[in-house]
């Protein structure tokens, strides 16, 4: 389609009709338009949403599931009608193997533990690209470069840590295609390199292992070599099916010999695009600049993007133009595997939405604004135990996939060995990751990538995690008894799990005076610093920020009264179940466990 036909293209307009009893529509739609289109009276919607609570006005833009109760309360069925331009252009495959023939660069991310060399080694390729003045350089300033090797071209995405990695893919964005994964010859495997093993199988992506500082005392590429094949990550000189090389990124010898090794692998995966259609891709990074606007680095998966053609991303767009993006050294468009630089979008999207190019400015808008609006209307696609316990319960055999994060390394193996003797016929559970230590962020990203449950053994997991949690709709799951644990399993794999709970603190409070009575033991003198403490309350004693007992209170007063709960500013006296002896200045935390209520 030439450029003049494309900009002459029509805006697709919201339209709607009722035919034999059912509402089609598509695109978004407003009350005011939805009652028009179908004779339904606004007043009465209106007066209905605000005796059940709830706002609405003639220019509410509805969600899918609006306009279907709507429909439905006045005895009408209800269909979308989605047209090319309003598709949800992020569900759609990126490759297609029955168009995509032409050779494609591979597209790799470099992960492994910190210190062991992952940003020298991205040095090391930038340096001598740069000192061998190669052809498609680096371009460095847009967060993602490519080397050529013996007339070969390898994208790096510039963003090499794992939790960026498994970010992108958590919204369904492949985009590596090859992990070069770092590891210390003189250090070995480390917890980061465990992570990031697990963040590459759960992508299903094939790793390359540079084994680096071989040229440092004590360096042993057996000993690193054996603690992977513990892993599941077999060298090919040991049967397996892994490349490895020794490397010094410092002293930039053998990575040539790696880069070698990618190109080989690119050519056993056959990785194929097209040339021929409009540009589809996953968004590499954005941000919005003080000068410039919302910007993004893209990575152009499939396809071709042209200067002038208009972008739809994520749940914004803008149109491509020359002077901003400088496409390959100045190129006027970018073919797979390229990455590339936009400005000027409507507003700035996030790590691993994709993006689709578009013919007319108004089909990208389009497209954009129904991204939006179902992102607004979005159903509730949360893993947790209570949907597999739901899905099980109707007959569904579903998988359960598990990240366990314990107290210690030994809790955190004894549970996955307990997990691993759970079997539920027709169900499967799969272990993604195990680690001791407090749940993080890059906890957050791989259990959204790979749809797992995070189970919490005997840790604290802070607010500023939930919340991270909540926002990635990811489900943790708290315990400090291994079989309660346990039965809750193997209790959503058979569809009969109970009630769920989680921990909600109440307050602090500090011991300001201590008593003895030989009746009751030691009576606590309190001020409740902030929240409150209640008279069931569960206990959590510190003195110097360290944790030193668990319990819980067995009375609670106000002077000689009994208390069923004591707040902020006021003080109290208090016993605890347990004989140990407090001290002033200690600091008690009240909490306790409430179940979570569905809705």
């Amino acid at each position: 389609m030439s450029k003049k036909n494309r900009n002459n293209k029509k805006n697709q307009q919201n339209q709607g009709k009722v035919l034999n009893g059912v509402f089609l529509y598509s695109g978004n739609i407003t009350l005011d338009q939805l009652c028009r289109q179908t004779g339904i009276s606004a007043t009465d919607t209106i007066k209905d949403y605000l005796l059940q609570g709830k706002r609405i006005s003639l220019n509410s833009v509805l969600t899918d599931e609006r306009v279907g109760e709507i429909c439905l309360n006045n005895n009408l069925d209800v269909k979308r009608q989605e047209d090319s331009a309003l598709e949800d252009f992020t569900k759609a495959p990126i490759f297609d193997r029955d168009i995509d023939k032409d050779p494609r660069c591979p597209i790799v991310t470099i992960m492994g533990h910190v210190d062991h060399g992952k940003t020298t080694l991205i040095d090391s390729i930038r340096h001598s690209n740069i000192t061998g003045k190669e052809h498609g350089g680096i371009t460095q300033e847009i967060g993602a470069y490519q080397k050529v090797v013996n007339g070969k071209k390898i994208t790096f995405i510039d963003t090499p840590g794992h939790e960026a990695f498994s970010a992108r893919r958590a919204r369904g964005a492949r985009v590596t295609d090859i992990v070069i994964l770092v590891v210390a010859g003189d250090d070995g495997v480390k917890p980061q390199t465990i992570e990031a093993i697990d963040h590459a199988k759960a992508a299903k992506v094939p790793i390359i292992v540079a084994i680096n500082k071989r040229d440092k005392p004590g360096a042993s590429s057996e000993r690193v070599k054996q603690q992977l094949a513990s892993l599941d990550v077999v060298s090919e000189e040991w049967g397996g099916d892994t490349m490895m090389f020794e490397i010094s990124a410092k002293q930039n010898k053998g990575v040539d010999k790696l880069l070698e090794g990618v190109l080989d692998l690119a050519e056993l995966r056959d990785l194929k695009a097209t040339t021929k259609k409009e540009a589809v891709g996953t968004v590499i990074e954005a941000e919005l600049d003080k000068k410039e606007g919302a910007k993004a680095t893209l990575l152009v998966q499939n396809g071709t993007l042209h200067v002038g053609d208009y972008l739809a991303v994520g749940q914004y767009y803008c149109k491509v133009r020359k002077r901003v993006n400088e496409f390959n050294q100045g190129r006027k468009e970018a073919v797979p595997s390229t990455p590339v630089r936009v400005t000027g979008l409507s507003g700035v999207p996030v790590a691993g939405d994709r993006f689709r190019a578009f013919p007319t400015e108004q089909d990208a808008k389009a497209a954009a604004n129904s991204r939006a609006q179902k992102r607004i209307g979005k159903a509730n696609d949360d893993v947790s135990l209570a949907s597999i316990a739901a899905n099980a319960k109707n007959g569904e055999r579903p998988q359960l996939n598990l990240i366990i994060k314990a107290d210690t390394q030994g809790s955190a193996e004894a549970l996955k060995s307990s997990l691993a003797k759970i079997e539920v016929p027709g169900t499967k559970l799969t272990i993604v990751h195990t680690a001791s230590g407090e749940v993080n962020q890059s906890d957050i990203t791989l259990a959204s990538a790979s749809h797992s449950v995070i189970l919490a053994f005997d840790i604290k997991v802070s607010q500023s995690i939930k919340d991270l949690a909540k926002e990635n709709h990811v489900e943790i799951r708290e315990y400090n008894i291994i079989y309660k644990l346990l039965e809750d399993i193997e209790a959503a794999l058979k569809g009969k799990l109970g009630p769920v709970y989680h921990e909600v603190i109440y307050g602090h409070c500090e011991v300001r005076s201590l008593f003895k009575a030989s009746h009751v033991g030691q009576i606590l003198g309190l001020f409740v610093t902030d929240g409150k403490v209640t008279a069931k309350s569960e206990i959590r004693v510190f003195r110097n920020k360290e944790l030193i007992l668990k319990t819980h209170i067995t009375s609670l007063k106000r002077f000689k009264d009994d208390a069923k709960e004591v707040l902020a500013g006021f003080e109290c006296g208090a016993t605890i179940s347990d004989k140990f002896d407090l001290q002033e200045g200690d600091v008690l935390e009240a909490y306790g466990q409430e179940e979570v209520k569905n809705g």
